[in-house]
């Protein structure tokens, strides 16, 4: 009686290791599979790109020549920009703040085209305008230059003569611009005394909201450390794998591998929920960029 009571013992011990080695494998699958869903689904969310940056818009209007006689007349840049002003407020457009970049730009240009002989946007060296205000390190959404050569009565006179061009007057107005340098020099262009005016606008970059740059880092950070953990519980699965017949340690790698998965998706889940706010931030930049907002 002893000794069959003792062979059924034994055989009750082996049934119950087959189930729970069974039991154990099932468990790992079904974390395992939900575990391959998630990195799945992680893959197809990606991070936002600033694709509106590329696409700067820049406006520059055929250079405007007067033909008027030499008036002996003083003109000057503030009232050049006051006058430019009214102009933008009779069209109930909101008013340019000067820049002082965009001044020196406007200078430098002026006088590059007197020192040089020509009357273009571009330089002889094939400097553009946009090339001109990234030089002296203004970061624009929008430009556009304005130019001018000839001799006027007054600062009205010259920024009338812009008005009646359509496409000068298309830039005084574009809505789009919060910016403005200017300059306007007296000289010799080609054998005769002129002045030179130019008008360099802008929507600097810092008007759009940059996305959070912190915020990038720890998403890449994070998506490091997913990484790892990815490795980390590959290889827990090949130890499971490999210890089925030790119960006791096949318990315990099971429990370090779901331990592992948990891990996993909660990061996981945070690292979607940081994507989704920086991925927020750059379509709001690009709306911004493209002028939609």
């Amino acid at each position: 009686m002893n000794k069959f009571f003792s062979y059924f013992i034994v055989i009750l011990l082996i049934v119950f290791t087959f189930i729970s080695g069974v039991y154990f494998s099932k468990d790992i699958y079904f974390i395992l599979s939900k575990l391959d869903k998630n990195i799945k689904n992680f893959e197809k969310t990606d991070l936002g790109n600033f694709v509106k940056e590329a696409t700067k818009e820049v406006f520059n209007p055929d250079p405007l020549s007067v033909n008027n006689p030499y008036k002996d007349v003083t003109l000057n840049s503030v009232e050049i920009f006051k006058e430019t002003n009214i102009q933008r407020n009779i069209n109930n457009l909101l008013p340019l703040y000067r820049n002082d970049v965009l001044d020196k730009s406007a200078l430098a240009k002026a006088n590059d085209m007197f020192a040089k002989q020509y009357f273009e946007h571009n330089s002889p060296s094939g400097v553009t305008p946009a090339d001109l205000v990234k030089n002296y390190r203004y970061s624009y959404i929008v430009t556009g230059e304005n130019l001018i050569l000839g001799n006027f009565a007054s600062e009205k006179d010259l920024v009338q003569a812009w008005m009646n061009s359509s496409g000068h007057r298309a830039n005084i107005l574009n809505n789009r611009y919060t910016e403005i340098g200017l300059a306007i020099v007296k000289g010799v262009y080609k054998g005769e005394t002129t002045w030179i005016g130019v008008q360099e606008f802008g929507l600097p970059l810092s008007a759009c909201k940059q996305p959070d740059v912190d915020l990038k880092n720890k998403i890449d950070q994070q998506k490091s450390q997913l990484d790892s953990l990815s490795l980390q519980i590959d290889n827990k699965r090949q130890e499971v794998n490999a210890s089925v017949s030790d119960y006791k340690k096949y318990n315990e790698l099971v429990e370090v591998y779901n331990n592992l998965v948990k891990q996993y998706d909660n990061l996981a889940e945070s690292v979607k929920n940081l994507i989704a706010q920086y991925n927020n931030q750059v379509s709001v930049f690009n709306n911004c960029v493209a002028g939609n907002e």
